[in-house]
């Protein structure tokens, strides 16, 4: 049974969806002369532009009269006309959509007036999307009055469509467009109930304080897209105290999302200078500031090759002054890249430190062997006792991929309770089938299951500590060491013996080092030739292959060399890999073989002897430890901490249903033959 939340939400979902295809009915206008891809360049800031035009029509007439009284005294009225029209934004001009379209004769030139009329906020939004540019093309292509009159006849009033409609809608448009384009819809937007279920999560453990009387937060995303996350935070807090203050920053590289973010902070009168545009990793717009929460879905497995200059350059210019100290990932995915940035977001302490909240896919946990950038990245987390919790959801939530994601809960002023722990918890479970399909989203979390998430999160501490408890095995709670491993490498002596065989011969005519050592052609050759004689022998040890080789040489004229490289030349010419083989010698050690190096991680509590006695002399008594390679890593192997094993089923019961199986298709069979 739909609670009344659950039920709004769907209403509000099909509210959006039916206006979302209403609009989009507008590609069928320019079909033919416009191109899939060009569609959304025409239909979303035309969507922008009707959406102000309605909020603005209340007070439109009054803002006219404001602007002709000032205009008359010669005075500038853009500073008298927010006031007029109630918000940041207006509009000078006494044209609308609908005269415009009453007039076809002269479009060409309203359009672009009533474009111009606009307030400069309103005039930057737009020009992002190149509206102009759009405006000339659709009158080239004979289109421009039949686009301005439908969207005329479109009504978007709040009063009409709630902000929440809106935003869905929105999305709606944004993914319609991105399927034509080819591109990734869910690089700009995150499904509402994701970004509810964060937004609690991030908060919650706050609501104390948040509830305390004309208290002040701020909210910051450094890839906000349509402003989701933000609106959602936001709304949580007001929720719990009406009085309270929030200001929203972020900051978003693809300018239609921006735009549309833009426009809508503006739309609820919020200080639109708050969201910027640009690529938060080069070019950060709050470099300086810190927030109380901080929350981002970056793009999954995006690499960072385009601002891999920058970024490479703060790290070595400031270090930990900067952003990237810690280091840096794997050029195929700046994930952690946008995590540090979130990182240095966080108020000191001091001031009331901070809270943060990201979606990743399951790479950031464990990619990255020790010493790699995201292992020192997750080191540098774990040893600063930053994370408070890693929850996983369940797959297929997303619109541009199936695979499953986490929330990494972080924080600065832990708890005493949480200090020097980390919450691991299953989520993996909550979700209920989607009626249909938005791309590759064919799951959703309910209201209910947001609670109940929640819920466990709240308590996942006492879950974990009681054994009897009925969701006892959706949590798991570990120190923040528990994570850490000393990555040993594992060394064997390199064992040969050695013979010369046909494939020797051939083997050293194609040598680079031989053809370096004799030249090629003819030098090559007759060192082939001096070894010819001992084809078909064998050796034990080097010394007898070495005497044999250089009597061989010395036969053949060829003369022997005690340089390394050839040396080298010659062991891999002649030597095999034998497990009976002569142990070789390296300055009087035994030489590891790089084939048998293997590497074994050793928890970082555990005696890194006792550990290698136990689980490595006991199988290959030969084996050594390389000290000097041994690396401190991190790594949160999730899944394995919750894998549950499942026995096969016994195999007298499988055979039992083969042959139950095979009686069907013989009485099968035997009725086709009859």
């Amino acid at each position: 049974m739909e609670t009344k939340s659950n039920a709004q939400a769907a209403a509000d979902h099909a509210a959006a969806t039916k206006l979302a295809n209403r609009i989009w009915q507008v590609a069928d206008l320019l079909r033919g002369d416009f191109r899939r891809s060009d569609y959304g360049k025409v239909i979303l800031p035309f969507t922008v532009l009707r959406r102000l035009e309605c909020v603005l029509e209340p007070t439109r007439k009054q803002v006219l009269e404001t602007h002709e009284r000032w205009a008359a005294k010669g005075v500038k009225s853009d500073p008298f006309l927010p006031a007029a029209s109630g918000y940041a934004f207006y509009n000078r001009t006494a044209h609308t959509l609908a005269d415009i379209a009453g007039a076809p004769e002269d479009e060409k030139d309203n359009l672009p007036r009533y474009v111009r009329g606009f307030s400069d906020n309103v005039r930057e939004v737009l020009a992002q999307f190149r509206f102009e540019e759009q405006i000339k093309r659709l009158q080239g292509s004979g289109f421009l009055h039949k686009v301005v009159s439908q969207f005329a006849d479109y009504d978007l009033h709040p009063n009409t469509v709630s902000n929440h409609v809106m935003g869905y809608a929105f999305e709606e448009l944004i993914r319609k467009f991105s399927e034509e384009s080819n591109e990734t819809a869910g690089e700009h937007f995150t499904p509402r109930e994701i970004i509810k279920l964060m937004a609690g999560l991030l908060i919650a453990p706050d609501m104390e304080e948040i509830k305390v009387p004309k208290m002040t937060r701020t909210v910051y995303d450094p890839t906000c897209g349509t402003g989701g996350m933000l609106s959602a935070a936001q709304e949580f807090i007001l929720q719990h105290n009406a009085h309270g203050n929030v200001y929203v920053f972020g900051q978003e590289l693809n300018p239609e999302s921006w735009a549309i973010c833009r426009s809508d902070m503006m739309i609820k009168n919020q200080d639109a200078e708050h969201i910027q545009l640009g690529n938060t990793l080069s070019e950060p717009y709050f470099r300086n500031k810190t927030f109380d929460y901080v929350l981002s879905n970056p793009p999954f497995g995006v690499d960072w090759k385009k601002v891999k200059e920058a970024v490479e350059d703060e790290q070595e210019d400031l270090g930990y002054r900067g952003r990237f100290g810690a280091g840096t990932p794997r050029i195929n995915d700046g994930s952690l890249l946008f995590l540090q940035e979130l990182i240095s977001k966080m108020k000191p302490v001091e001031d009331g430190g901070s809270r943060v909240a990201i979606v990743f896919n399951g790479s950031p946990l464990f990619t990255g062997p020790a010493g790699s950038g995201e292992s020192e990245i997750r080191r540098w987390i774990l040893e600063k006792d930053w994370l408070e919790a890693i929850v996983a959801l369940p797959d297929q939530l997303f619109y541009n991929t199936g695979i499953s994601t986490y929330f990494w809960i972080l924080t600065n002023r832990k708890k005493p309770e949480h200090k020097g722990k980390v919450m691991l918890i299953d989520a993996r479970d909550y979700w209920v089938k989607m009626r249909k399909s938005l791309g590759d989203k064919r799951k959703m979390i309910s209201d209910e299951q947001i609670d109940a998430i929640m819920r466990l999160y709240g308590d996942a501490l006492s879950i974990a500590d009681n054994e009897t408890h009925e969701l006892h095995g959706k949590v798991k709670v570990f120190r923040n060491r528990d994570f850490g491993y000393q990555r040993i490498t594992v060394e064997r002596p390199l064992k040969l013996r050695f013979e010369v065989s046909e494939e020797t011969l051939e083997e050293a005519r194609e040598s680079k080092a031989v053809q370096k050592h004799f030249g090629e052609g003819e030098g090559v050759e007759a060192f082939v030739d001096a070894l010819k004689p001992l084809v078909g022998q064998s050796w034990a040890t080097k010394k007898e292959a070495w005497a044999d080789v250089n009597a061989a040489l010395a036969e053949a004229g060829v003369a022997w060399s005690k340089a390394t490289a050839f040396q080298k030349a010659l062991r891999e010419l002649i030597g095999v890999r034998d497990p009976e083989g002569e142990v070789q010698l390296k300055k009087g050690e035994p030489e590891p073989d790089p084939e048998l190096r293997n590497y074994e991680n050793v928890p970082l509590d555990e005696d890194i002897e006792e550990y290698f006695g136990r689980e490595v002399l006991e199988y290959v008594p030969d084996a050594w430890i390389d000290h000097e390679k041994t690396k401190i890593g991190y790594e949160i192997p999730f899944t394995r901490h919750f894998y549950v094993y499942t026995p096969p089923r016994p195999l007298a019961k499988i055979d039992a249903e083969l042959k139950e199986l095979e009686a069907e298709i013989q009485k099968l069979l035997g009725e086709v033959t009859s």
